[in-house]
């Protein structure tokens, strides 16, 4: 029956446990926060309990001596001795003893009292059988105490030296699991090395099930492999003070909603997170925001939905991990119901409809302007004029795809679905249509949508105008002596960069559009 586990000391004094019913332990943590002196301090407090296996040190590490039980110790054990020989090595040789032994028995047997003679599957027959599996149309072959290996059809064999990492390493995973003591708990350094990333899941699915009696804790930097240990207790390491050799580190909650995206803001970030709308390369959202919002941890996942829910369930997680997070969506279409609402749960939204209105606030254009020897006033009122000149031709549509958003959420939001008939769902739309009056929302706008030219209000058009295309119509880039949309964002980037009164302008500006 497997046995609590008592974790280090955290630098608090205090320790956690793990309980008997938790066969998986994943120690995660970014580089520099203590993650190995805390697997190695786990070792040393199982003591004989613990059995630690490592595919980089077993095909290219040097013996190392210990009195944890390893490989190596085994190997003496068994009466062995090869100090030059690697740890990979040392498993082949121990799968071929032990097997040597099994034969000797059987033959012992078939003389003494033949009728009981029985050949008993070997550690060795298991890791034919998994590695084969692994990698099919592969052999492994027994000849002259030595085991070698074919491809498909072609009986010419080679040995081991020939075979890729990855595969001696499904070796030596295999045979050092079973070599594990009885009821340990497996320690494995970075069990992603070498292997594939399709073959992670499947694999070490296998290779649990061979010890069902033992425990399997993994250190690791892999997210992916992470998210492979369903059911498993994540230890996230935060830091480690060598002095008084205590570690600060939480446990995650089992199977808890993080997304990989998430985990990565929770190991690597040293600063508050944000989540932010885009694919962390190639949108606007992820080269401008980090270098507004400093003292953040910026963090890219995509797709609005996305933002607020890695937002709200990062906070709800708020008192394991202690940092905070905030979100940052586009405005779009929402209306001011809609705002507060993503305001109170900490995502915070724009007064413009999309990022690239961000970049043409007034004080953004005239600060490019000024960056490049432009004159601010004329190319910010021909920036202006064209800006209201788009609106104006595109007002109708405008009006009419804002009108199409409040319809959906609307009926998103009063749409009753307990029915106990067709005539009851029909009746329930035929309120709903004539108290929503689209006809009567996309006149409201419209008569809105002309008051802001009527007006020349260009702050109220920015926040409503949902028009991608709006730098390079308005020919800011040509008007501040750039080449195009591309030259004018990248210029933005580059005084963000440095240090100057056109850098503070455009941070003011941006933080004031988020009411900060």
């Amino acid at each position: 029956m497997p046995e609590k586990i008592s974790l280090p000391l955290r630098s608090d004094g205090t320790n956690a446990f793990i309980g008997p019913e938790i066969r998986q332990i994943v120690i995660i943590g970014a580089n520099g926060s203590g993650k190995s002196r805390f697997a190695n301090r786990l070792i040393d407090d199982l003591g004989q309990k613990a059995f630690r296996i490592s595919a980089l040190e077993a095909l290219y590490g040097k013996r190392r001596l210990s009195t944890v039980p390893s490989v190596d110790t085994l190997f003496e054990q068994a009466g062995l001795h090869d100090q030059d020989g690697s740890q990979f090595e040392h498993i082949l040789a121990l799968l071929m003893h032990d097997e040597m032994v099994n034969l000797i028995g059987y033959k012992l047997a078939l003389a003494e009292r033949p009728e009981r003679a029985r050949l008993r599957p070997t550690r060795l027959d298991r890791v034919i059988n998994l590695w084969q599996e692994v990698f099919p149309g592969n052999r492994v072959l027994i000849e002259s105490g030595k085991v070698l290996f074919a491809r498909g059809l072609d009986n010419s064999a080679y040995s081991a030296v020939r075979l890729s990492d990855g595969e001696r390493a499904v070796l030596f995973y295999a045979g050092a699991i079973l070599y594990a003591p009885a009821n340990s708990v497996i320690i494995v350094d970075s069990p992603e090395i070498f292997l594939h990333p399709s073959m992670i899941q499947s694999l070490w699915n296998r290779l649990e099930m061979l010890r069902p009696d033992c425990r399997f804790a993994y250190t690791t930097h892999d997210l992916e492999f992470t998210s492979t240990r369903t059911g498993s207790q994540v230890i996230w390491v935060r830091d480690y003070d060598a002095a008084s050799q205590k570690w600060d580190y939480m446990l995650l909650p089992p199977d808890s909603p993080l997304t990989d995206d998430m985990y990565r803001a929770l190991i690597g970030a040293r600063k508050p997170v944000m989540f932010i709308e885009g694919d962390g390369i190639h949108s606007i959202d992820s080269k401008l925001y980090p270098l507004i919002f400093q003292d953040y941890s910026v963090k890219s996942l995509g797709s609005c939905n996305k933002v607020i829910e890695a937002t709200r369930t990062f906070n709800d997680l708020n008192a394991m991990h202690h940092n905070d997070a905030v979100g940052i969506v586009d405005r779009d279409r929402r209306d001011e119901r809609e705002v507060a609402y993503l305001r109170r749960k900490r995502v915070m939204v724009p007064d413009v409809a999309e990022i690239e209105n961000i970049l043409m606030l007034e004080e953004i254009v005239r600060a490019v302007a000024r960056y490049s020897k432009h004159n601010p006033d004329k190319v910010f009122t021909k920036v202006k004029r064209s800006i209201l000149l788009q609106f104006k031709t595109d007002l109708h549509r405008q009006a009419l795809q804002h009108t199409r958003h409040r319809v959906k959420q609307t009926v998103e939001y009063r749409i009753d679905g307990r029915f106990t008939s067709i005539g009851q769902l029909e009746s329930h739309m035929d309120a709903l249509k004539r108290e929503i009056n689209p006809r009567g929302l996309y006149e409201n706008f419209c008569r809105e949508f002309k008051r802001y030219l009527d007006e020349s209000d260009y702050r109220s058009v920015l926040r409503v105008y949902n028009q991608k295309s709006m730098i390079p119509a308005s020919n800011v880039a040509g008007l501040c002596g750039f080449s195009g949309k591309d030259q004018y964002i990248s210029v933005i980037l580059e005084i963000l960069r440095g240090k100057s009164a056109e850098a503070d302008e455009i941070r003011r500006a941006v933080t004031a559009c988020f009411g900060l």
